[in-house]
């Protein structure tokens, strides 16, 4: 299934904002989507508890009766809310599984500076070097009335990465969360001028989202997304196999609250399977071990391709 991640260090660069979006665009489409919180502050957490539950649905973290962490059964969208300041084998984990990365910068100094050492670190990273989880940038709250764009935009050139444009500052974007609520759930004739910026990022994110085969999602077809950005009516979403692999994870970290346990069964997240390592595959090389194991507690537990070291 795709894995979008939403990632950058400086906290207050509107992560949050950006995958809620990002979430509730994929469930206005008819996706099963799910919208893992992982950052301290866990805001995205709390705007799902304000969503009207008549709205197109957007599922968060799942906890079963043994109290691990999994995604809910038949989802095929994952969007992933990162903390601030991630960084060392936290952010390679999250690359290991994602297969694109949207980063928002606001535009000032102190904002393209840990933008860029976070850039410079994702770019160690094969999987980002190589392309095959794509990177791309996106301006926050950016007043129309300055040359904000344009800076991130030049900015963004220097770096080699696709600056997918401005979203604007206005309080449409606070009121709306605040009702559990986007851009996208709104009329149209409200959010016009919106609607239009997400327009590239949405032409961009489209291909990662919705590929003919998603390369880690076995032979699950996922359908693409309609062209309108309107509101529309709910239509029946495609499922997948209810197989799942769990394993049991070390205690959560106070800073952390629960994350994503497992995924579909043939998936790269469901390396992680029950009490054990992965199967050797066919070919000599053995699997990598992503981490130790650790002792289990009470409460809720956070996988371990996420969870501090």
């Amino acid at each position: 299934m795709p894995v979008i991640a939403v990632v950058n260090r400086k906290g207050g660069s509107g992560k949050s904002t950006l995958a809620a979006h990002i979430a509730a665009w994929c469930a206005r489409n008819g996706s099963s989507v799910m919208l893992g919180d992982v950052d301290r502050q866990q805001s995205a957490r709390a705007w799902l508890k304000r969503r009207d539950a008549a709205l197109p649905a957007i599922a968060p973290w799942a906890v079963d009766q043994k109290n691990m962490l999994r995604v809910p059964t038949g989802i095929t969208h994952v969007v992933l809310d990162t903390p601030g300041g991630m960084h060392g084998f936290e952010l390679a984990r999250v690359v290991m599984f994602a297969d694109a990365i949207v980063m928002p910068v606001c535009n000032s100094m102190f904002d393209r500076e840990s933008a860029e050492a976070c850039h410079a670190e994702l770019m160690t990273m094969p999987r980002v070097a190589s392309g095959r989880c794509r990177l791309a940038i996106v301006g926050m709250r950016i007043d129309a009335r300055t040359n904000s764009a344009q800076t991130l935009d030049a900015w963004a050139e220097t770096l080699r990465v696709p600056f997918l444009g401005p979203l604007r500052e206005t309080q449409l974007y606070v009121r709306s969360l605040e009702r559990g609520l986007t851009i996208f759930d709104l009329q149209p004739h409200l959010a016009a001028a919106d609607l239009a910026q997400w327009a590239p990022i949405l032409q961009w994110l489209k291909p990662q989202l919705y590929p003919p085969q998603a390369a880690n999602d076995g032979t699950s077809v996922i359908r693409p997304p309609a062209q309108s950005l309107a509101p529309k009516k709910a239509v029946s979403r495609p499922t997948v196999p209810e197989e799942v692999v769990s394993r049991r994870l070390g205690t959560l970290p106070g800073s952390l609250m629960p994350a994503q346990e497992s995924m579909v069964q043939g998936g790269r997240m469901s390396t992680l399977s029950a009490g054990r390592t992965p199967a050797a595959p066919l070919r000599p090389a053995a699997a990598p071990t992503l981490a130790r194991p650790t002792r289990l507690s009470d409460g809720p537990q956070i996988p371990q391709f996420l969870k501090r070291k």
